[in-house]
């Protein structure tokens, strides 16, 4: 699998805020609001909140359930800014919804993982398991990948890098006959008891009571391209609160919170 440094991701974010440069507002926001996911990143913007306020900047936070709206609520106006999703993740809904929103800077890197209630190793799944994986393109490429990765499965080559997502129609090989089982990415945990094991992203495993040291038979690796960024809209990219709202997150007070808190199951990606 083709990995990108976060250099590389810097690059892209640095270009995109080339593209436009509007003057900042001239009455610039002292509070905004930010659409996040739950679990770990409420426990995170709770210290980013806390470390923007004494630069003079009010957050709101708005947590969402699901990861289609957040970007839908930015677009719209409905939101100033959220953080939840990776570079893939926010380049396939702007290409396929339009949407005029780009990366202003990085988070954290959250390593997916296939996690088990019944099973201990990838060895252990019998044939013809049922294996969840997420049903958007973007992080059903990951849960490929993923799984290929741990040697249960094979996809076409080149299929699932370079831009292109993998889908359960790319799999070549699949000795153990698993069963891929494409469900929304919430629903995912909720749905572990019911499948033999499942593609879950961090945040909905920290709401569901996961741990990715203890529950998970395969891990993605950390260092990889799926960083987490914060996105606003083209328009305000260059506003003053955005600074305010990158360089909080990325103070060192939110650092030493992630390491202290999550040991390993979220990454800094700054």
């Amino acid at each position: 699998m083709r990995r990108w440094s976060n250099s590389f991701i810097f690059g892209i974010i640095a270009t995109a805020l080339a593209l436009t440069s509007p003057l900042a507002s001239a009455q610039d926001k002292s509070k905004i609001k930010i659409g996040i996911s739950g679990g770990s990143a409420e426990q995170i913007f709770e210290v980013v909140k806390k470390v923007a306020a004494k630069d003079g900047l009010e957050i709101q936070i708005i947590t969402f359930n699901d990861y289609l709206q957040p970007n839908e609520a930015l677009a719209s106006g409905d939101l100033d800014a959220n953080a939840f999703q990776h570079l893939p993740f926010m380049e396939s809904q702007i290409k396929s919804r339009g949407y005029k929103i780009v990366p202003v800077g990085l988070t954290i890197t959250a390593p997916l993982g296939i996690y088990s209630r019944k099973y201990k190793s990838v060895d252990q799944l019998p044939p013809g398991a049922r294996i969840g994986i997420q049903n958007d393109p973007s992080n059903g490429n990951r849960a490929l990948l993923l799984l290929q990765h741990a040697g249960l499965i094979k996809l076409k080559s080149g299929v699932g890098e370079n831009g292109t997502n993998a889908t359960p129609l790319d799999v070549i090989d699949n000795p153990k006959k698993l069963k891929l089982i494409e469900l929304d990415a919430a629903q995912l945990p909720r749905s572990l008891d019911d499948l033999a094991a499942a593609s879950i992203n961090n945040d909905y495993a920290v709401q569901a009571g996961l741990s990715l040291q203890r529950d998970t038979i395969a891990v993605e690796d950390a260092k990889g391209r799926y960083a987490n960024l914060i996105a606003t809209r083209v328009e305000d990219k260059d506003k003053s609160w955005v600074k305010k709202l990158v360089k909080a997150y990325q103070s060192e007070e939110v650092r030493k919170f992630i390491e202290t808190q999550f040991k390993g199951s979220l990454v800094p990606a700054f």
